[in-house]
């Protein structure tokens, strides 16, 4: 009885459809007319959700630190938390779309968002490092069905003639949840330390759980979609994606050189994905369409993805890396946050309002072009740089990270469409992988140049600095006198000075090397933007000259 009923519950119901209602592919939900009230209802789900989704993984990087003292782990073991997410998130939808395709979104909707509930749930009773790592790993593959479902619920909120605009809302919504958690999670760490943390995302969980199971999504039209080598082939290319997520995610932090480990990880990644793609290149129906992904289109999409994740990283490494190297921290950031989030809505919003699916590199280039702009504005900090100086370029970069994205999705999507509805899968697989693997790319590649201009600045500083030259004398005598008062001795009031100077220089080499970054950010941004500039002049170019052409024949 028990499990007739659970059947039952998960089972699709049967809605008739007319033709222009039904579902554009397997495994997405139809598009039937909704009355004004439900529309609202499945926008509020679709915003719970996505948050819900995104702040699964937005509340422990912004807390590392706070978590890595709460759990005892050193530094390279809580960079693990975050990077173990990524490892299963970012290649997990290959299966997921074809679990959608063969059983439909009912079972899809409630068995994984069942199972991110029991997943958080298991966060309460973390102990140690290796359940920790086990129970993020296991909430990557589960968090990754509640952005498709933002998705869906945000589709069925608009109107079919706003159906582009309604997936550049639902793919938006997730990004605004890092600004988001920055803003309460210092308060939620007061409370409980980083059982709070767990508490809360647990509470928007069942949330989530209780909205879906009350208003469930349009039935879908289901078809077989398992075959035996979609795993054999999710084997290779989910482990090759998560050796060089691991790869990326750590290596800055243990170096690059000086672990073996990263060394033999690349060498069973790039075989184990080329093996993949040997895989698929002879499939009848494959999982990743090869042809397609190497044509010059993809190609370029994916260069210019990766290089968008990477500058977009200015603001989660970059911008928070020197204000943390200044001493403020989130309860200090409020004002700073509460712009950025206001910002990433306003992107959202506007990538919505003007969107154009003729000119969908545009808007691209324009946040790109944005990055550059406040990057090279903030390469001029100073030790006296505080949040308030930060507010209208972190604005900016805030709005460009959600504006983009969208645009640059949908640009994938309906190259997929105009090859076959079978080509989604391709590009969703493409599309998690170069988002994921290029967040993770931005931190490592900015994170290594920190380090070493760090170095760079600091050894520069040391070199002139001279103790017997009298402006540094009285430089450790000033700072051994703020110490007088507890420490009568006088060799070691000039120990302490000469402590308080180091610090100093370590500090003004790190503001150096940050500006450094900021550079290579706006470097990095500009020649793509110049890089996109071309590409739509090459493009008007070509469109002349056939105009041409077709009037002479």
């Amino acid at each position: 009885m028990l499990a007739a009923r659970l059947r039952h519950f998960l089972t699709e119901e049967r809605w008739e459809f007319a033709p222009h209602e039904r579902a554009i592919m397997p495994g997405s939900p139809a598009s039937p007319d909704h009355p004004k009230e439900r529309r609202l209802a499945y926008g509020a789900i679709a915003v719970l959700v996505g948050l819900t989704g995104g702040l699964g993984t937005a509340l422990i990087s912004v807390n590392t630190v706070q978590l890595q003292g709460s759990l005892g782990l050193d530094p390279a073991e809580i960079a693990w938390l975050p990077t173990v997410y990524v490892m299963t998130n970012a290649s997990i939808n290959l299966l997921l779309i074809k679990f959608r395709q063969q059983y439909g979104l009912r079972p899809f909707t409630l068995i994984f968002l069942g199972l991110y509930v029991l997943l958080t749930f298991a966060h309460l009773f973390v102990s140690d490092f290796s359940s920790a790592v086990a129970v993020r790993a296991a909430s990557g593959m589960a968090g990754a069905a509640l952005s498709s479902l933002s998705l869906y619920y945000m589709m069925q909120a608009l109107p079919a003639k706003w159906r582009l605009k309604a997936i550049v809302v639902g793919i938006g919504i997730p990004q605004c949840a890092i600004p988001l958690a920055r803003l309460f999670s210092p308060e939620l760490l007061a409370m409980s330390q980083w059982r709070a943390l767990y508490l809360f995302e647990l509470g928007l969980a069942l949330l989530s759980l209780a909205a879906v199971s009350l208003l469930r999504l349009p039935p879908t039209d289901r078809r077989p979609a398992f075959e035996r080598l979609d795993f054999v082939t999710f084997i290779l290319f989910g482990g090759s994606v998560a050796l060089f997520a691991a790869v990326l995610g750590e290596g800055r932090i243990v170096w690059w050189r000086d672990t073996p480990w990263i060394g033999w990880a690349l060498a069973a990644a790039i075989p184990m994905f080329a093996a993949a793609l040997i895989v698929e290149h002879g499939r009848a129906n494959p999982l990743l369409n090869t042809r397609w992904l190497g044509s010059a289109d993809i190609l370029r999409f994916t260069v210019v993805t990766i290089m968008a994740r990477i500058v977009l990283s200015e603001q989660t490494y970059a911008a928070v890396g020197l204000l943390t190297v200044l001493g403020q921290n989130n309860d200090q950031l409020g004002t700073l946050y509460t712009i950025i989030f206001l910002a990433s809505i306003a992107g959202v919003v506007a990538s919505a309002v003007t969107l154009n699916v003729e000119k969908l590199t545009h808007p691209v280039m324009l946040a790109i072009g944005l990055v550059a702009v406040a990057a090279f504005v903030d390469s001029y900090s100073t030790n006296l740089t505080r949040a308030a100086q930060l507010y209208w370029t972190q604005g900016v970069i805030a709005f460009a990270a959600t504006f983009f994205l969208g645009p640059a999705l949908l640009f994938g999507m309906t190259r997929a469409l105009q090859q076959g509805t079978g080509h989604i899968i391709s590009f969703l697989a493409l599309f998690g992988l170069v988002n994921g693997i290029g967040g993770l790319a931005g931190s490592a590649l900015l994170g290594t140049y920190q380090s070493y201009a760090e170095k760079a600045h600091s050894a520069a500083i040391v070199q002139n600095i001279d103790p017997t030259d009298p402006i540094v004398q009285a430089r450790i005598t000033a700072g051994g006198a703020g110490v007088a008062r507890v420490m009568g001795d006088a060799t070691l009031r000039t120990a302490e000075g000469g402590a308080l100077l180091s610090q100093t220089a370590t500090r003004e080499a790190n503001v150096l090397a940050y500006d450094d970054t900021f550079r290579l950010i706006g470097i990095l941004a500009t020649l793509t933007t110049l890089y996109l500039g071309f590409l739509l002049a090459r493009r008007g170019w070509r469109e002349r000259r056939d105009a041409v052409r077709g009037v002479t024949t």
